[in-house]
């Protein structure tokens, strides 16, 4: 399979990443060129600026969750139809998992899909000693840097000197930004305020961009080492369940700017096991959709609309009778606060015996974890690798999770039980990338095929 790509990647966080990527997408679709988007690793929000200029889903690589001969497969489903995949890395070029090399880093990606890198370098504080860094990065590890693009430079002259530096290690430069506040966009506790937040103003940043890019950067230079890379041997990977559901159930999955964060292929497996999916935003719906049997509540920033969703109490009560049916409901981190009795003190759903409230704490990483109890999403004694992303704790209110038949959803090394399970429910703070457990989407939807029929 043919698909030119290009993978973006930086020597440390900061250093324009997103700003070069989400560019660079934007200003190949402005020549009619069809773009595919990906961001290496766990990030939800990268992507939903990569979809905003490239006009397709922006897509997650991670080797970590879906496992490595998962990766190529991926990419190719989610580059069908396109001329010109563009890679976003993560962090550092060699920054990967904790203790695991460079496993799940943007080098391991891109040897994954054996495409070539271009470097963006922060340049705002360097001068002829980024031909150290550059040729360092070259040299360490296996990963083909084709080129950098220098990223806030400050005039012609330094320009000029960045470029004879670069020069003298034999690396192409394919561009040089100029510092550009129109294309800057605002962060807040978690990172970058999402873009379905923000959506005329992510628009606009978007516009600044592809402007940007394309007067700054040789985007022919780009497409060119895009095209350089060879055929992938990898079939594209398909959502489609080789024993669908029957019957069609009804599973509504949350959305809207509070529940921003899912996985494309989140929806699609739910599809391919055999379910009507329909949207539900929490913000604006006052009801399920008609005929709901499932609900599925991704992750986002409900804290930031605490009040607005405590306002909605018409679909907060609708949530509480559809857990009430024992329909299945599948809930990880936004959505498991948006299931407890409140939220920094605003009432939320109720469906669980717990209190949240934001922290100072970060709790970031990826964890190893097995299932503690049965659930709609996966059996007792089920192993698979979540990533955990959130300054938010839960509070129990009573001595038993949920009830005599509920328990904590996982245990992983070095943490205490976390979540909540029960034959009905699943929340925890847990993501999970569900290409790499399709089952699980066949559970879900067979869970609510059942629940169709016994109501």
């Amino acid at each position: 399979m043919v698909i030119p790509r290009v993978v973006v990647a930086a020597p440390a966080s900061g250093h324009g990443k997103t700003t070069v990527a989400t560019g660079l997408l934007a200003a190949f679709a402005a020549r009619g060129t069809r773009v595919a988007p990906f961001k290496v690793g766990p990030d939800y929000i990268d992507p939903g600026y990569h979809a905003l200029a490239a006009g397709r889903p922006g897509r997650n690589l991670d080797p970590v969750m879906v496992g490595e001969d998962t990766v190529a497969p991926l990419f190719a489903h989610g580059a069908a139809g396109a001329d010109l995949a563009v890679v976003e890395g993560v962090m550092g070029l060699y920054d990967g998992r904790v203790g695991g090399g460079d496993t799940g880093s943007t080098a391991h990606v891109a040897r994954l899909l054996d495409a070539p890198i271009v470097l963006v370098v922060d340049a705002a504080a360097q001068g002829r000693s980024v031909a150290a860094l550059v040729h360092g990065f070259r040299s360490f590890g296996d990963a083909r840097i084709a080129g950098v693009i220098l990223n806030r430079v400050g005039s012609d002259r330094h320009e000029s000197l960045l470029r004879d530096a670069c020069e003298e290690v034999g690396t192409p430069v394919f561009g040089a930004l100029r510092r550009a506040d129109a294309v800057a966009a605002p962060s807040r506790h978690l990172g970058l305020v999402p873009a379905a937040e923000r959506h005329a103003e992510a628009l606009a940043s978007v516009a600044a961009l592809t402007a940007l890019i394309a007067a700054s950067v040789d985007l022919d230079a780009i497409h060119a080492v895009a095209r350089s890379a060879p055929p992938l041997a990898a079939a594209p990977w398909s959502p489609a369940a080789p024993d669908p559901v029957p019957g069609c159930p009804v599973v509504a999955v949350a959305g809207g700017a509070a529940f921003s964060f899912g996985y494309a292929e989140t929806v699609e497996l739910l599809a391919g096991a055999g379910a009507e999916v329909v949207t539900v935003d929490p913000l604006r719906d006052e009801a399920l959709p008609a005929g709901t049997r499932g609900l599925v509540v991704g992750g986002g920033f409900p804290e930031v609309y605490a009040a607005e969703l405590s306002a909605n109490a018409a679909l907060r009560d609708a949530v509480a009778g559809l857990a009430a049916t024992g329909a299945p409901i599948v809930a990880e981190c936004a959505g498991l606060l948006w299931l407890c009795r409140t939220l920094d003190g605003a009432p939320m759903c109720g469906v669980l015996d717990a209190d949240a409230a934001m922290t100072p704490r970060l709790t970031l990483g990826y964890r190893d974890a097995v299932a503690l109890a049965d659930s709609p999403l996966a059996a007792t004694g089920t192993r698979l690798t979540g990533h955990e992303f959130h300054r938010t704790a839960v509070h129990p209110r009573s001595g038993l999770l949920l009830s005599p038949a509920g328990a904590a959803a996982w245990a992983w090394r070095g943490g205490d039980p976390e979540g909540f399970a029960a034959p009905g429910l699943h929340a925890s703070y847990l993501h999970l990338h569900w290409a790499g457990r399709p089952d699980i989407a066949r559970r879900v939807v067979a869970a609510a095929g059942y629940n169709d029929h016994h109501d």
